[in-house]
């Protein structure tokens, strides 16, 4: 212990007579330690949740929903897998429905968690104040509770504990508050009160229609194959018991930390492999700028080791001196890393689940301490173990007229390290800049420019009839279209990349088969005016009319995938379809519109689709689509005026433009090309400040022999090639050894890439053109000073 001490104290006085190189080296490592940190910190947040909490969907039938995997579940199988499982301790469902409040200064829509009575306890969530939902809470005429998120309790009751017995009206009814939730409570994710679920009797008996999400927790020894193989048992079961309603649904358990992140992990993952190289750079470049260092200190090591020190005493030195250094690097980076952890929350915490817990805590700077020693021991091994392999009589001679090429291999090979890994770094920003740019060309279907949205909620208890919601989006269109600089404006049931219903349906004159069988496909409410707001193409027959009436024959229009699909050679109007979740109703297609990418701009073609006339179908929740001639902003006030005209206490939320939308699709992509890119800036940064380094130092020690190669007749041009050649050399191997490992890395890239080859050529090409441009421009500057050395003076000097 006492010659650890002393060696940090020898180290201490060591990096105080070089104050530059210390300062180079601890910002170098800070900026690696930085990122880490701050890419952990998001991981740690977001990937690192509880593994015994479960979430378990209907898996549907193939042949009805190709492709699909995960299915809301019925009210009736819910109930039968709570009664039948032996491997979860308990289970709960729950929705998110959309509740409007009223009784303030304005109409508010909030986002509720409806749940059974034992979700809290499944999620081992208690409140901060008051409780939760008693079991004969939910009950139907027992259930006017809610629980407060914490945020609403801030925002509409101030923190105050007396909000406890206070009334709030939600969808006109009078809820009484029992609880509020602490503020790391966040599911659903973004619920801001929770209220029973409170099932009448008949819908407990609903197994056809599916709305809700299942939450459970193993029990303690359970894994999730034990867990599986159960509800597959039980699936199986309930399929015989009921052919007609569970005929091919299956179940499926898969871990809540799985879901919640499941469309960031591969991003994450890929980011912090990023990080993990933009540290490795930084090892490299500061091992490069300590062997340089410590390479003037040939003599004084041969020196101790003449009077007794070991190999071992002469190492643990040089690494107590880069320990010093990694801490410094580390601490500082701790500070940069909060910069860029608030850059990260600012710019996309609306996309992050438990965004509020991404920041710096124990177990980051556990992380942080641990990356430091690491970093320590990885950028001091280089240089320490060259120094223990110094020739005593060659060190000995150090300064006395010797040329010294000591160490240069050494430095070489952390250089094409440094620029491989970089250009690794590059190719995948550059093909994450393709890919963003890729999406942007797709044409979706429909024109996002100069288009308004926003979402009505009405309250079923105030507009329980049909013919009451009809009037209601009926008054608001009217008085929308009127308004100065509104060109169109129409409602759908959900906007195009936002998701929405999918739903099995047959065909008249086909025969009869059980819902399982039947084919599945997305289904849209629209209104008159939506397909001209969205420019959205008719192609054939007519579009949705305001005559198309609750009282008037039931019609849809489809999509051109659809058309092709169920009727290849004949025309599709004028023929017939029943909705299966609305039997009786046999509705004829009227017209047929063009593909919309209604899941994704990275899907390979338009989702086949039905659109109703929402007017035709119950519906309490819609999307207004306004198209503008001035600025979609503008006329954000004079539209929610027109909303409040036709009913004062209806709330406008999510108000945003359709180039919002799908801007908001494309997180995932914008978000990894963004840090990627820039990850890569810091990695070429380095690789060039790198490359400076190795050709600075080694100018240095061959002053001697550049001036002799001077005075026996070498030209100006023959020193710049020499020098040029040095430093181009291992950039260029560095280069090559970059283009096999990302080709080599291609696979984990490639879930997040669109429309662009993980091997794509040109994105290689310019990668590996831009860093051999910067690594020649690195090593102009040596180069140059190369060819000023002046002959006698630099003889006279050694």
């Amino acid at each position: 212990m006492g010659t650890a001490m002393q060696d940090l104290r020898y180290g201490m006085r060591v990096l105080r007579k070089s104050p530059g190189f210390a300062a180079a080296a601890i910002v170098v490592l800070a900026l690696g330690i930085g990122a880490n940190t701050a890419i952990f910190s998001v991981v740690n947040a977001v990937l690192l949740l509880p593994e015994r909490l479960m979430l378990v969907w209907h898996v549907p039938p193939a042949k009805s929903f190709p492709g699909v995997t995960q299915f809301s579940v019925s009210t009736a199988n819910y109930l039968d897998w709570q009664k039948q499982n032996h491997v979860f301790e308990k289970m709960a469902a729950f929705g998110r429905p959309a509740m409007n409040l009223t009784g303030g200064a304005q109409p508010e829509s909030l986002t509720a968690g409806a749940t059974t009575a034992d979700f809290f306890s499944v999620m081992k969530a208690a409140p901060i104040l008051g409780r939760t939902f008693a079991a004969d809470e939910d009950q139907p005429g027992h259930d006017k509770v809610v629980v407060l998120g914490n945020a609403f309790w801030q925002s509409h009751f101030g923190s105050n504990r007396n909000a406890l017995g206070q009334k709030l009206t939600l969808d006109g009814e009078a809820y009484t508050v029992i609880g509020v939730m602490p503020p790391t409570f966040d599911f659903p994710p973004k619920a801001q009160v929770w209220v029973p679920l409170a099932w009448t009797e008949k819908e407990r008996a609903v197994r056809g229609n599916h709305n809700y999400i299942v939450a459970a927790r193993l029990t303690p020894g359970v894994d999730v194959k034990q867990a599986q193989a159960e509800m597959d048992t039980i699936s199986s079961r309930l399929q015989q018991q009921y052919p007609v309603d569970d005929a091919g649904w299956g179940a499926v358990v898969i871990p809540l930390r799985e879901e919640l992140v499941g469309d960031v992990r591969p991003a994450l993952l890929v980011l912090l492999g990023a990080v993990a190289f933009v540290l490795l750079i930084a090892c490299a470049n500061v091992a490069n700028l300590t062997l340089a260092k410590t390479w003037g200190r040939k003599k004084e090591i041969a020196i101790r080791t003449v009077l007794g020190a070991s190999r071992g005493r002469v190492l643990r030195q040089v690494l107590s001196e880069m320990m010093l250094l990694s801490l410094a690097g580390g601490l500082l980076g701790v500070f940069l890393a909060r910069v860029i952890v608030s850059l990260i929350v600012a710019n996309f915490s609306n996309e992050f689940p438990r965004f509020w817990e991404i920041g710096v805590d124990g177990w980051v700077l556990a992380f942080t301490l641990g990356i430091s020693i690491f970093t320590g021991i990885v950028a001091g091994l280089a240089p320490a173990w060259r120094l223990t392999k110094t020739n005593l009589n060659e060190a000995m001679k150090q300064g006395l007229g010797k040329t010294d090429s000591g160490g240069n291999r050494t430095r070489s090979v952390l250089v094409v390290s440094e620029v491989a890994l970089s250009l690794v770094l590059l190719i995948g920003a550059g093909l994450m800049v393709r890919t963003l740019w890729n999406l942007r060309s797709v044409k979706p279907g429909f024109d996002a420019q100069n288009v308004l949205t926003m979402t009505l909620a009405i309250p079923e208890a105030k507009y329980k009839e049909q013919y009451q919601q009809d009037g209601f989006y009926r008054q608001v269109l009217e008085r929308v279209r009127v308004l100065p600089g509104v060109e169109s404006a129409g409602a759908i049931s959900a906007l195009p990349l936002t998701g929405g219903s999918t739903q099995p349906f047959s065909i008249e004159g086909e025969p009869v088969v059980p819902m399982a069988d039947q084919p599945e496909v997305a289904v849209r409410e629209i209104t008159a005016g939506y397909l001209q707001s969205m420019h959205v193409p008719l192609l054939s027959g007519r579009e949705i009319s305001d005559a198309d009436t609750e009282d008037r024959p039931a019609v849809v229009l489809v999509s051109e995938s659809f058309a092709k699909r169920f009727w290849p050679h004949e025309n599709a109007l004028g023929k017939h379809l029943t909705l299966t979740f609305f039997p009786g109703i046999t509705r004829e297609v009227v017209g047929v519109v063009g593909d919309v990418k209604q899941d994704g701009l990275d899907m390979d073609m338009g989702r086949e689709t039905i659109y109703t006339a929402l007017p035709q179908i119950h519906r309490t929740r819609a999307q207004l689509v306004v198209h503008t001639s001035a600025p979609p902003s503008s006329l954000v006030s004079a539209v929610t005026n027109a909303v409040h005209q036709v009913d004062p206490d209806e709330p406008v939320l999510k108000v945003e433009t359709m180039e919002d939308v799908v801007d908001a699709s494309l997180f995932q992509q914008r978000f990894s090309m963004l840090l990627l890119a820039a990850f890569a800036g810091l990695a070429l940064l380095l690789a060039a400040v790198g490359i400076y380094s190795v050709l600075a130092f080694a100018v240095r020690r061959r002053v001697r022999e550049i001036g002799i190669r001077m005075a026996l007749g070498a030209q100006i041009g023959d020193v710049l090639r020499m020098v040029l050649y040095d430093g181009m050399r291992p950039a260029l191997a560095g280069v090559a050894i970059g283009l096999a490992g990302a080709l080599a890395l291609g696979r984990a890239v490639s879930s997040l890439i669109y429309g662009v080859s993980a091997t794509d050529p040109t994105t290689f090409v310019a990668g590996a053109g831009l860093l051999a441009a910067v690594a020649l421009f690195a090593s102009v500057i040596p180069a140059i000073r190369a060819t000023r050395v002046e002959p006698m003076k630099a003889l006279r000097d050694e």
